[in-house]
């Protein structure tokens, strides 16, 4: 389950990095809500998904940056607390439906990189995006390394 920026974003961001940066494809830049691992069949799931209590439309931004590991990130700021009430909405819903989930703090950031980069890292700790409303979430599957969005859902 993720939130995806505006293709606006996407671009201005890229502008941003530096030439020649190890960068993971602009298709998989999302903000993770939830992980949920293999799962036999995504219907299921989606159902629970379009149940979802919904706190509302609201707004994001990329800025500030950082690393996990080896990989690098960008942050998020904005309307947090309506992000994090989705992300514990769908953690939830999923709970009680039975699917196992990682039990780690929610730190919301976008990774761009699973590639330690020194300049990388400082352009992503300057960066500061545009606002963008968050009217959506999705449902994506990863297949090969590839991310497909199965299906989405209003706020």
């Amino acid at each position: 389950m993720a939130v995806f920026p505006p293709p606006g974003e996407i671009h201005a961001l890229q502008r941003a990095l530096p030439s020649g940066g190890r960068v993971s494809p602009t298709g998989k830049w999302h903000v993770t809500l939830a992980f949920l691992g293999d799962v036999p069949s995504p219907e299921p799931v989606a159902a629970v998904l379009a149940a979802v209590r919904s706190p509302g439309p609201f707004t994001l931004r990329l800025a500030g940056g950082g690393r996990f590991g080896k990989a690098e990130w960008l942050g998020v700021e904005g309307d947090r607390e309506q992000l994090t009430a989705l992300h514990t909405h769908i953690r939830d819903d999923l709970a009680a439906a039975g699917y196992p989930l990682e039990d780690r703090p929610f730190h919301p950031h976008l990774t761009v990189s699973y590639h330690a980069d020194g300049r990388l890292r400082k352009a992503l700790s300057n960066y500061v995006g545009s606002p963008w409303p968050v009217t959506e979430f999705s449902l994506v599957l990863s297949h090969n390394g590839q991310y497909e969005k199965i299906s989405s859902w209003p706020l």
